[in-house]
């Protein structure tokens, strides 16, 4: 294998990474984005894997959500035709209201946000709005309707559950 090979993992690989609490690269098509997202079970995102997150993606974090659960948080799309290209559904963005969370843009913070999204106890009352953490509606149909970093990774995480 020569040091500009790429190796891919299979699905199952990925899913079983993820069961062990584990971040995963999921990677697009170089006609579309060009880029890899990291992605991880929600709940199982630690302070120290979303400062490894912040430090190496750029930034801005994302949780690819279901419609239904973003429902019970009452966060709604940003805006409903956006000029995003890619047509990315971003909702309001959020952070915890409990836990400890302060600013909201830490890794501690943006971790315990993660997680309490994961987290079906918690409800709209539970959260700030506007926060620093982007929720990101999966469309029905996952991959089939929309080809999205957003569908694949509700779609490997559905599996985890």
């Amino acid at each position: 294998m020569s040091k500009d090979e790429i190796i891919f993992d299979t699905i199952e690989d990925a899913i079983e990474a993820i069961k062990n609490g584990k971040m995963v690269i999921v990677v697009d098509n170089e006609d579309r984005e060009n880029e890899g997202d990291f992605i991880m079970a929600a709940e199982d995102v630690t302070p120290e894997q979303m400062g490894f997150i912040i430090r190496y993606s750029g930034g801005v974090v994302c949780c690819p959500t279901t419609e239904e659960r973003l429902k019970e948080l009452g966060l709604p799309i940003m805006v409903e035709k956006g000029s995003d290209n890619m047509g990315t559904a971003f909702t309001i963005t959020t952070d915890f209201a409990h836990g400890g969370v302060t600013t909201g843009i830490s890794g501690k913070d943006r971790s315990v946000t993660i997680n309490a999204i994961a987290n079906p106890k918690y409800t709209s009352c539970d959260f700030n709005k506007p926060g620093h953490v982007f929720p990101l509606l999966a469309r029905k149909g996952g991959v089939l309707k929309r080809i999205g970093h957003t569908e694949a990774s509700v779609g490997v995480l559905i599996q985890y559950f």
